[in-house]
């Protein structure tokens, strides 16, 4: 590079330098602003009087209740929420169990809870359930056919409800059978 190369160069370099601390400058001089309008709020409202705080309320005593059975139900007895059962066998042996062999029907992928009954609809002088999946398509079911992943299979079929059996475990290594409706939905 010659002489003048440089020198041009450098003088581009502190003309630069120069418009950087002059937008600097200027930038800085955007912060100080006045604040006393600040300052004097901020000193107006640490000069009130503080507010009275009102007392809590005075809690009410206990009332101790003493729950008498008498004839009435257990109250955490979970079993009248539940569908009538079969016995249960205590050993782990019993003569009820799922079927290892059967093909899965494919309402057999759903919780029984996320299936709603439709309507019914009769053919052939069999009557029909229709079952809307969570997916909002809908499957025909009869008699004999399983929905729900508890080995549900359908055991009668109204205009309102299908009534269908289930087989769960019964807690003991074994298995048991349970009843359940549903209902038609609106």
């Amino acid at each position: 590079m010659s002489t003048t190369g440089t020198a041009k160069h450098n003088t581009t370099r502190q003309m630069l330098r120069t418009v950087v601390l002059a937008a600097l400058a200027l930038g800085l001089a955007g912060c100080a602003q006045d604040m006393s309008d600040l300052e004097r709020y901020v000193a107006e409202v640490k000069a009130r009087k503080p507010g009275d705080i009102e007392p809590y309320p005075e809690p009410k005593p206990y009332k101790r209740f003493t729950y008498v059975a008498g004839d009435r139900r257990d109250p955490f007895d979970t079993s009248a929420l539940k569908g009538p059962e079969e016995p249960v066998s205590r050993t782990g042996a019993s003569d009820v169990s799922p079927d290892p062999n059967r093909p899965p029907e494919f309402l057999e992928s759903f919780p029984l809870e996320s299936l709603k009954m439709v309507g019914t609809i009769e053919k052939g002088g069999t009557i029909y359930a229709l079952i809307q999946t969570p997916d909002s398509t809908v499957e025909y079911v009869t008699v004999g056919n399983h929905m729900g992943q508890n080995y549900g299979r359908i055991d009668r079929i109204t205009e309102t409800e299908t009534e269908l059996t289930e087989i769960v475990p019964d807690g003991f290594g074994g298995w048991k059978k349970r009843k359940q409706k549903i209902a038609l939905s609106e």
